[in-house]
């Protein structure tokens, strides 16, 4: 049976981005409010969690995949403290300005891959996303719902919609 799964964007949504263009050094890590609390309910519910994040700052030349790899060590070990597991992190180090590719949202193509390599059923699962592009990757990956949210804001509201309905088939 494939696994039901919630994609989410890291900047913006579980990673505070205020103040910053582009995060990509661990001490600016700084979780969102309710995160851990709307993350905990997914998990509860069966839910498997995957961070889909566009770094675009490593095309530009601005940052290395080394330091977004390492940013994202850094939330998984804060939120590894409060029992929260991703089962998979991907990024995008390309950028529109500097070469084209599959995987920058709104293209579809890291949770497609994660469906792949996860066994997940799209049909199942969500995003939550602050962008329309999130929103756009979501539905050209075919996922149930995609859900905006704004900048920085409680995950908690959504995080409840999400498990009703995944429980009541809506």
């Amino acid at each position: 049976m494939a696994n039901k799964a919630v994609f989410l964007d890291r900047d913006g949504v579980i990673n505070d981005d205020t103040g910053h263009y582009y995060i990509y050094k661990p001490q600016d890590v700084k979780i969102n409010p309710d995160v851990t609390d709307g993350l905990k309910m997914l998990l509860d519910a069966g839910f498997r969690l995957f961070i889909v994040s566009n770094q675009g700052g490593v095309a530009k030349g601005l940052y290395t995949p080394e330091e977004v790899e390492r940013t994202n060590d850094r939330i998984v070990s804060v939120l590894k403290k409060e029992g929260i597991f991703f089962d998979d992190i991907y990024f995008c180090p390309h950028h529109e300005s500097v070469s084209d590719c599959e995987c920058r949202k709104p293209k579809p193509g890291m949770i497609l891959k994660a469906i792949e390599e996860h066994d997940v059923d799209p049909s199942s699962s969500f995003l939550i996303g602050d962008s329309e592009r999130d929103i756009e990757a979501g539905n050209r990956a075919g996922l149930k719902q995609s859900f905006l949210i704004g900048k920085n804001s409680s995950i908690v509201p959504v995080c409840e919609k999400i498990i009703e309905y995944s429980e009541y088939g809506k």
